[in-house]
């Protein structure tokens, strides 16, 4: 779920981890040079402002640490990766999906067909390394981008991006199985 910082990612994925979905990382994904696998980094996902909040609402239970005010990006907390995640730490998961979220309070949750080139374009933008690794990099991208349904997602309310995300097909040639849901 790639998108810029004020998005609504982070309370997205809290949101979804909290939900059923596995998660994966939250700030990065470990790619593989094939594009073909991703390497879970399940560590505390970095709340920041409302959506610290917002989150202590949608999973009373969530392990949330002390907040930390008056930072350079506001009050940040960090929650707690669940631990099933943490477990599945040393199992890859195949890419399926490249979602750029955005949240827009009071909108509808949609989600709407993006092009795949539009989609490289932006991860390249977006992707510290990727230039350091030259072609290789370049066809790694290209093949996630390729193997990958490619969305732009916005949504007001966290129980209706579950909904959405939860109806999510998976792209031709895999199955549920394979995904971190």
């Amino acid at each position: 779920m790639p998108a810029p910082p004020g998005s609504g990612k982070s309370t997205l994925c809290a949101g979804l981890v909290n939900r059923g979905w596995r998660l994966l990382s939250d700030e990065l994904v470990l790619l593989s040079l094939d594009g073909r696998s991703i390497t879970p980094l399940a560590r505390p996902v970095s709340l920041k402002d409302q959506s610290i909040e917002v989150i202590r609402n949608f999973v009373p239970g969530a392990v949330i640490s002390r907040e930390a005010v008056d930072t350079a990006k506001g009050t940040v907390a960090l929650m707690k990766a669940p631990a099933d995640s943490v477990a599945r730490a040393g199992e890859t998961a195949r890419p399926a999906w490249i979602i750029f979220p955005k949240y827009e309070e009071g909108a509808a949750a949609r989600l709407a067909p993006r092009s795949k080139a539009e989609t490289c374009l932006q991860i390249g933008k977006n992707a510290f390394n990727y230039s350091a690794h030259g072609a290789r990099g370049f066809e790694a991208l290209g093949n996630v981008v390729d193997a990958s349904d490619c969305h732009d997602f916005t949504y007001g309310s966290l129980d209706e991006a579950v909904r959405v995300f939860s109806a999510l097909e998976p792209p031709s040639g895999l199955t549920h199985t394979g995904f971190s849901h």
